[in-house]
């Protein structure tokens, strides 16, 4: 005898499986629209990063390989420029006198940073005296220099004139090769302490303060709690500091443009200088675009060594 199995009828709605025609995933329309908001949103950023960032860099890149000035057209000459910079003194002057600045900006800014940072977590809280601190960065980097330029002037300066008053010899700060460096590292950490103590003074913020609890309960010194506990949970923000400083130091411009021009005798010829003559001041665009790369390279590896190697991206509190 054979069995007839009824088969469910789908438009009486027995079928378990959906119907055609409908969207098995209700949430998937508003996604993409969510996304297309967003798009929406990134879009001025994204056009103001292709147009003044990555096409000038490709371009630049371009250019490293051409010789070439504003009176023609570029014209390719391959690696020749970068066998000629290895060759070149000035560049590696330049290097040199830029990594002296950076070890001596970064060096006192950071301790200093440090130090008011701390001093903000645990005496001083007032809003107004953050706020003053942040005022130095607040100033353009021109009028900073244009007013230690004045103050720190051989003859004029108010500085050299309380140096005079003490009976000690006038010093020529931005007239010296001894000075001219260890001089405007010290414009620009007077200009940026303020604000990297703040960013210091954020990762202090996000220590819980129950861990200082215990080891107080535990007998720790401020020393040890400041070496034990302090400087192994702010790593994080450390590494950021030094990351956004290190590139920032070696982009120095402003300030010995505005009292060195890198002088004297390419004392303070900084990389970006150097950089900067080669292009407006020799019209050789293709040279100074090799030198922008070895720069850009230079930035690159020291960024990456910084995080890898000193674990920004790895925290304690973890």
């Amino acid at each position: 005898m054979t069995t007839i199995t009824k088969l469910p009828d789908p438009v009486a709605g027995g079928s378990k499986h959906p119907q055609r025609g409908k969207n098995p995933r209700p949430g998937r329309g508003r996604r993409l629209g969510d996304l297309r908001i967003a798009l929406l949103f990134i879009l001025p950023a994204m056009v103001g990063f292709v147009a003044f960032f990555l096409i000038p860099t490709i371009r630049g890149i371009y250019l490293s390989f051409t010789e070439y000035s504003v009176l023609g057209d570029p014209t390719w000459i391959g690696t020749k420029n970068y066998t000629a910079i290895f060759a070149d003194e000035l560049f590696w002057n330049a290097m040199a006198v830029t990594v002296q600045y950076v070890g001596l900006n970064i060096g006192f800014q950071t301790v200093i940073a440090l130090g008011l940072a701390l001093l903000m977590h645990r005496v001083a809280k007032s809003t107004l005296i953050r706020g003053v601190l942040l005022l130095p960065f607040l100033v353009a980097n021109v009028i900073v220099a244009l007013l230690w330029f004045w103050m720190l002037d051989y003859q004029i300066g108010i500085v050299n004139e309380i140096i005079n008053w003490f009976g000690l010899p006038r010093i020529a700060f931005f007239g010296s090769e001894q000075w001219a460096i260890p001089t405007i590292a010290g414009v620009n950490v007077w200009r940026h302490m303020g604000y990297t103590a703040l960013l210091i003074f954020a990762g202090l913020q996000s220590i819980p303060s129950h861990v200082y609890e215990v080891a107080s309960l535990d007998g720790a010194s401020q020393t040890r709690t400041f070496w034990s506990i302090t400087m192994p949970l702010l790593r994080p923000v450390l590494v950021l500091v030094l990351v956004v400083t290190v590139i920032g130091s070696f982009q120095v411009f402003d300030t010995v443009a505005v009292t060195t021009g890198g002088g004297p005798i390419n004392a303070s010829r900084v990389i970006q200088m150097y950089i900067y003559q080669k292009a407006f001041g020799e019209s050789d665009f293709g040279y100074a675009s090799a030198l922008s790369v070895i720069l850009f390279v230079i930035l690159a590896l020291v960024a990456f060594i910084q995080m890898k190697f000193l674990k920004g991206n790895e925290s304690d509190l973890d």
